[in-house]
């Protein structure tokens, strides 16, 4: 299929992937409108994304070369140690106990971990001039026509038509709400604090705890848990962490509907509280780590997850986070986007309308992301809304917890696309 009026609501990972697959497959005119008009690589968050996903994702053009990633090759789950952390010399953890805690299981972790920000300046690099990428452009409400195209309304009360529009504007997505209003994001019952740091200030802990930068520390406790790793930054190493548990309980967070509290957004009350949680749950060393992060670069999130209805009706089409909210334990969001980009492209050199193009990619990308869904689901179950008595397990006993969350999935990450 050749030619046609293509709008991507959304320009962060997914509305630049979206915009380059449609592109290049030969879309005629392809605009991007970003709300945002400041610089978006200002989100200093990390993710990962899973080998072999990078593998295929770069051989479909869909993840840029040259981007900056860290590797990382194993994850340890750790447990504070009480008996005699608190007065540990650091280590990476043992039967003895240490100060950067017990260490009650290792698994293969095959990612490389990233910098959203240097993600997405790699992805916007490469989107091809054709595409008019217009910041500032706030849509406030899309229409399909039928087989007559999609029309996108935008703030300043201008309506403009496309042959295809496609949703790439996230978890509060304005085009979902039309292609499928009936599906809402649902709170999950706790929270995500986030926060990352120069990894040069762990200096100042004199410990070894991180003296193993490949390796993913999952730092576990009563009811969550907290996953530490390092990701490139603009000026060097960072350190990236995502720490779940259950919310405050002095009502200020909402939960009716997706929000956060920004970086630099914390109140006293909220840092008094995670501070305190770090104290009583975590082992000395980590608790010491997170507590070097400057507030700026600490917020707090309610998780939230979605399964949508439908990812495509009429001229509309959904991808990322628009057409699935997956909790973040699964490690899959970022490839997840970026296969729906590769999808795309794929269907859009395959199919001959329009019609059978939004056909095939609802086939393989609604699917996609309703499994992904439900992974996330488990083992947000098991990780955070019903732990297990983790300081008495062993190997053996957390590799068979960790199967049970899989329930056959090959694991997290994502799985292979289907040709």
């Amino acid at each position: 299929m050749r030619g046609g009026t293509v709008a991507v609501v959304g320009g962060s990972i997914a509305g630049c992937a979206i915009a380059t697959a449609a592109a290049r497959a030969g879309a005629g005119e392809v605009v991007v409108l970003e709300r945002t008009r400041g610089r978006l690589e200002d989100r200093g968050v990390g993710l990962c994304i899973h080998d072999e996903r990078a593998v295929e994702l770069g051989a479909s053009g869909a993840l840029p070369e040259g981007i900056a990633a860290h590797p990382l090759r194993r994850r340890r789950w750790v447990v504070r140690d009480d008996a005699d952390g608190a007065g540990g010399a650091g280590g990476n953890g043992g039967a003895g106990g240490s100060a950067g805690g017990r260490v009650i299981w290792e698994q293969p972790f095959p990612f490389h971990s990233y910098h959203w920000g240097l993600l997405w300046r790699g992805l916007r690099a490469s989107v091809p001039d054709s595409v008019v990428y217009r910041q500032g452009e706030t849509v406030t409400g899309v229409e399909g026509t039928g087989t007559a195209g999609a029309e996108v309304r935008l703030a300043g009360g201008s309506v403009e038509r496309y042959d295809l529009v496609v949703g790439a504007d996230g978890y509060r997505s304005v085009v979902r709400a039309a292609v499928c209003p009936e599906s809402r994001p649902h709170y999950a019952g706790y929270v995500c604090w986030r926060g990352n740091l120069d990894a040069a200030r762990l200096a100042e802990l004199g410990d070894a705890a991180d003296s193993v930068p490949e390796a993913v520390t999952t730092v576990c406790f009563p009811g969550g848990t907290c996953v530490v790793y390092r990701i490139p930054g603009p000026t060097g190493p960072r350190v990236n962490w995502v720490l779940y548990a259950p919310p405050p309980r002095d009502g200020q967070l909402r939960f009716d509907d997706p929000t956060s509290f920004p970086p630099g957004g914390l109140t006293p009350e909220l840092a008094r509280h995670l501070a305190a949680l770090l104290d009583r749950e975590f082992p000395p060393y980590w608790g010491r780590a997170l507590a070097l992060t400057d507030p700026a670069d600490t917020f707090v999130q309610p998780i939230y997850d979605l399964e949508a209805a439908r990812t495509a009706a009429g001229r509309l089409l959904l991808a990322g986070d628009a057409a699935s909210v997956v909790r973040p334990h699964n490690t899959s969001g970022a490839a997840k986007a970026l296969q729906d980009a590769t999808a795309l492209a794929d269907g859009w050199r395959r199919a001959e309308s329009f019609e059978e193009l939004l056909c095939g990619y609802e086939e393989t990308r609604g699917a996609a992301g309703r499994e992904l869904v439900a992974l996330a689901r488990r083992l947000g179950r098991a990780q955070v809304e019903r732990t297990p008595a983790w300081a008495g397990m062993n190997g053996s006993e957390m590799e068979a917890w960790w199967r049970g969350q899989l329930a056959g999935a090959p694991g997290i990450g994502g799985r292979a696309m289907t040709p």
